[in-house]
């Protein structure tokens, strides 16, 4: 499949990287792991000669692959470095997964949405992509066999923020989540000591729902 990694998108990743620079993107690390992944190949082959423009996609199962702006600005706020236990909540088709292990974190992923479940189960290891879990499951609940984690990230719009994640949280980490209907804020969680969390707000972001288990 990377034989579809040609030329011409290393040239499209270069100009993706320019404009997120100019968006405010400082995070080199970020940048770095974003100028890599051919984000053309998580998508339906229809949509390639756009892939690398800082739009949205369809994905499947009524979900979109985020912009490229919003996935690097989660990516900073989490302040990754290796070796780091992420969860990522979402799944979706794979992009963010990718960022992540770009970042040489451990993640865990968890998808709800059975469809997409299987093919990025299928599709991130043919881009050498491994994560060290993929799960299909209920989000909200986050996963409690592996915490705590040193960051989680929430790539839907989350109603509200779920105390089981912010409970799977070492102390010093991170949750990043969007919050609210249409557009959510996003916020960034820290927690301080076992009990206390500090809160920040980033303005508004737009992301599909968070769907819940409600079996």
């Amino acid at each position: 499949m990377l034989q579809n990694n040609t030329t011409k998108h290393h040239g499209m990743r270069r100009n993706l990287v320019t404009e997120l620079k100019n968006k405010g993107i400082t995070d080199t690390l970020v940048l770095e792991a974003i100028g890599k992944i051919p984000r053309h190949l998580f998508l339906d082959s229809s949509f390639e000669s756009h892939a690398y423009q800082n739009k949205a996609f369809p994905i499947g199962a009524d979900q979109t692959i985020s912009h490229p702006y919003t996935v690097a600005f989660q990516s900073s706020l989490l302040q990754v470095k290796p070796g780091d236990k992420v969860l990522e909540i979402g799944t979706g088709s794979g992009y963010q997964t990718a960022v992540l292990c770009e970042l040489k974190a451990l993640v865990f992923s968890i998808e709800r949405q059975n469809e997409l479940f299987k093919a990025t189960k299928k599709l991130l290891p043919k881009l050498n992509y491994y994560p060290k879990e993929l799960i299909f499951g209920d989000g909200y609940k986050g996963l409690l066999s592996k915490a705590p984690f040193d960051s989680i990230v929430v790539t839907a719009g989350a109603p509200f923020v779920p105390k089981d994640l912010l409970a799977q949280l070492k102390i010093g980490g991170r949750l990043v989540i969007p919050v609210g209907k249409d557009p959510q804020i996003m916020h960034l969680y820290v927690r301080t000591n076992s009990k206390k969390f500090s809160k920040q707000e980033f303005g508004e972001f737009r992301f599909v729902p968070l769907l819940e288990d409600k079996n």
